[in-house]
């Protein structure tokens, strides 16, 4: 009882000093519950175990070549036939290829990202049904049923948990023409790794998986590759096998896997490849939550310790009359409590929307960020370290004895204060500074970086231009039917009131990664190969006539395609500038042929014969948000080309045009999908999200540390003047001016900060160098991003002294004498 009552005193004390009270309980607030939030990201993220059974034994497999530029290639029938023979180290192999299909049969027929599997694919992934069955080696063949699974999340989401589905049988319209399939299952929840999907399908629901160009063409690379290791054997093991298996396959195809390309092949654990994009970024921010952390501990050691200091008289005087050092140690540790509870209780309210942000946050590299909850293990740990420190806080400090005003390594004479604790307050300080230094020059980066993009402008409109997808839908259909129906789509639109351009293509700028990532192998008439052995290399884009004209970009010689560039007739191209220039320099590449060497295109229909250039137009960037040299090579897409997407500019507001535009295109064929509608400015800030969230979160932190940073500051520099009036005293009476004061006590903050901020580049540069040969994503910020937040560190310095300086520069001379 008598402590509960301290408790009340306590709270009665601190309600004197709401200021000193907010101040602690917002800070370690910040601390706790920043920490709490982003651990139970990093937790969720990359600590937790994956659904998949013995996954410790899961492998991805992948291939390489630098020297043509493949970091992470898929694997080619032949090429997995090859690699998977005799293996010792590895039980089996499971193959996944990521494709489109439009599903009919489930509501509105749409474009649904799906996988195409082999019968081993689910036994190798580890995983489970929690309805109906999975695929097997059963549904293997050319002769089985079409048969697909839905994954946990479409079901429940799209389908409603409807169990009525299995046994459904539904379309598929994807490249190669449409086939039957039943649902056969529904996966259980679980990581969908390369790619998140709807549908998982066997191979027989894809006519072009079963065709002889995929399964003989080693270069028709379209397949993930996974592995189950053997009992007995380890990753060290089966990499060495590996990669004595494929040396042993390059040797047998050199024509293949020509030395300069540098084809290799590694394994990783399937853990480490689904963390590997998030791993580095959220280890980084949990860093600096953890920097954050210090910052507000510091912080709030520094007030209270202040605190207590300034008390010495009353805790004086209450010994002289009879108090025990106990009891003041408890008066101490309740006031404590009261400060810390009150900062953990804050924290446990901002933690979990804390938790909602960081985990819509992670989501943009981690497919495992879907639904997070705050993991209150370490919010109690936050709560157990709160009451470590107030029992800390309360303890440290030494009390006065019945007979002597001594206490805490001070000397205290009417408010005169001098002695360690002032040196102690001011090392937090520094560490407060310190560690705001760090935070502000890493999200100096970031800043910069967001900079450069947002105001790095495309070479084409993109506020003015509508992408829409329109998957082609081939059922009942012929190939010149196709090829009819978006000719007349983009006549139909055209005519709708405020559309000035209509074409279309094969892909979305920034969008459509399948479609972006395509190039192929050429030679051209009069250009010399790349380096005398290769030929060169270029993005194929299929596009119809038009299409410049729609993104606003005009020819820089030649012609654009025409409606008579179609099939039968000659066969042209239009080139990029740079790659004009690369080819045929100081030249005309106009009416030279060019054509197409890569293996690939016998297995995918496209023509080999020679190609006459008509045009040339300026480099057109579609896939970096900072344009590099384009070497793109554009062919009509009514000449083999591919379609699917819609491209619309108008003058007026893009969207108000959708409905008319579904409209248009139902009344043309009622199951055709119409998805997606967006204007490129809008998918160029999609993609630029994860940079801005980068910034965002970064700047935040930093901004709080610097706010804590002042508030110590500002705390530190009170009590040191505080401590000084006497000799303010003396110093005016002897005939100082206030400024004089003023700018003493300013420069005591200006060089904490100072302080701080050299000891911020000393650590910033140990650490680059340091975790630099681990993480290679790590690099030292640049000068102007330590030059920006030292300056603002000194700024904040300045303004945080502003005040007890202020103060000090009042002090009057013979109050402060008469004090003593």
């Amino acid at each position: 009882m008598s402590f509960l009552r301290d408790l009340k005193i306590a709270a009665r004390s601190l309600a004197r000093v709401r200021t000193l009270w907010v101040t602690v309980a917002l800070t370690l607030a910040l601390g706790i519950g920043a920490n709490a939030a982003i651990f139970s990201v990093v937790r969720a993220v990359l600590l937790r175990p994956l659904a998949n059974r013995d996954e410790n034994r899961l492998l991805y497999l992948r291939q390489s070549a630098p020297g043509i530029g493949l970091a992470n290639a898929t694997f080619s029938i032949p090429e997995i036939q090859d690699i998977g023979k005799g293996l010792k180290t590895i039980k089996e192999l499971g193959t996944f290829s990521e494709v489109d299909f439009t599903i009919v049969g489930l509501g509105t027929p749409r474009e649904i990202p799906a996988g195409v599997v082999d019968g081993n694919y689910f036994d190798v992934m580890g995983l489970h049904p929690v309805l109906g069955r999975l695929l097997t080696p059963a549904d293997d063949g050319p002769n089985a049923t079409g048969a697909i699974v839905l994954t946990y999340k479409f079901w429940s989401s799209s389908l409603h948990s409807d169990p009525s589905v299995i046994g459904k049988t539904v379309r598929l319209e994807g490249f190669g023409g449409p086939r039957n399939a039943v649902i056969v299952g529904v996966l259980e929840p679980s990581v969908p790794y390369p790619v998140a999907t709807e549908i998982i399908a066997n191979v027989v629901t894809s006519p072009h998986h079963l065709s002889a160009t995929m399964v003989t063409g080693r270069e028709h690379r379209m397949t993930e590759v996974f592995a189950r290791l053997a009992p007995g054997a380890n990753l060290d093991s089966a990499q060495a096998e590996l990669r004595t298996v494929y040396a042993a396959m390059m040797s047998a195809h050199p024509e293949v896997y020509k030395p300069a390309n540098h084809f290799k092949i590694d394994v990783t654990r399937m853990h480490d490849q689904i963390n590997s994009r998030a791993n580095t970024i959220l280890w980084v921010l949990f860093a600096a939550s953890g920097l954050l952390f210090v910052i507000a501990c510091s912080n709030v050691a520094n007030l209270i310790l202040a605190r207590t200091v300034r008390r010495e008289p009353e805790l004086a005087v209450r010994s002289a009359l009879g108090a025990s050092t106990k009891a003041l140690r408890r008066s101490l540790l309740a006031e404590s409590i009261v400060l810390c509870g009150s900062g953990t209780l804050a924290a446990l309210i901002i933690a979990a929307p804390m938790v909602a942000v960081l985990g819509r946050y992670a989501a943009r590299f981690s497919v495992r960020a879907d639904g997070l909850t705050l993991d209150f293990s370490l919010v109690w740990f936050g709560i157990a370290l709160a009451l470590v420190a107030a029992i800390f806080l309360a303890y440290i400090p030494r009390l006065p004895s019945p007979d002597t005003t001594r206490g805490t390594g001070l000397t205290v004479t009417g408010g005169r204060i001098t002695g360690s604790s002032t040196r102690r307050l001011r090392i937090f300080a520094v560490m407060q500074i310190t560690a705001s230094f760090l935070l502000l020059a890493g999200a100096g980066v970031l800043m910069k970086t967001l900079f450069v993009l947002e105001n790095t402008r495309p070479p084409f409109d993109t506020g003015k231009v509508l992408a829409v997808n329109l998957p082609v839908m081939s059922y009942g259909r012929t190939p010149e039917q196709v090829r009819d129906f978006y000719r007349d789509a983009q006549n139909r639109i055209a005519s709708l009131p405020g559309v000035e351009h209509v074409s279309t293509g094969f892909s979305v700028p920034w969008r459509d990664s399948q479609g972006l990532n395509i190039s192929f192998a050429f030679a051209a008439q009069g250009a010399a190969r790349k380096d005398a052995l290769d030929d060169w290399r270029a993005k194929f884009r299929s596009i119809s006539p038009g299409f410049f004209q729609t993104m606003g970009v005009p020819l820089v010689e030649g012609r654009d395609f025409r409606d008579t560039d179609k099939g039968g007739s000659e066969r042209v191209v239009i080139i990029s500038q740079s790659l004009a220039k690369t080819l045929f320099p100081g030249q005309d590449a106009l009416n030279r042929n060019l054509w197409w060497t890569d293996g690939v295109m016998k297995f995918i229909g496209i023509s080999t014969e020679p190609r006459r250039i008509v045009g040339v137009v300026p480099d057109f960037d579609d896939e970096n948000i900072i344009p590099s040299p384009a070497m793109t090579v554009y062919q009509p897409s009514d000449q083999e080309g591919w379609q699917g997407r819609l491209f619309v500019r108008t003058g007026q507001d893009p969207y108000a045009l959708v409905p008319a535009i579904t409209r248009t295109i139902h009344d043309m064929a009622a199951d055709q999908p119409v998805e997606r509608a967006s204007t490129l400015e809008d998918i160029r800030a999609e993609v630029l999200t994860p940079d801005r969230l980068n910034a965002i979160v970064f700047g935040g932190f930093a901004a709080v540390a610097l706010l804590i940073s002042v508030v110590g500051v500002a705390g530190v520099l009170a009590f040191s003047a505080s401590g000084r009036t006497r000799e303010f005293g003396i110093r005016m009476a002897l005939g100082a001016l206030p400024r004089n004061i003023l700018t003493n006590v300013l420069l005591e903050g200006v060089v904490i900060a100072t302080i701080g901020v050299a000891a911020g580049v000393v650590v910033a540069f140990v650490f680059a160098q340091v975790v630099g040969r681990y993480v290679t994503e790590v690099h030292m910020p640049g000068a102007l991003s330590f030059i920006a937040s030292a300056f603002l560190i000194l700024i904040a310095a300045v303004i945080a002294s502003a005040v007890p300086a202020a103060r000090a520069s009042r002090v009057n001379a013979v109050e402060a004498l008469r004090s003593e």
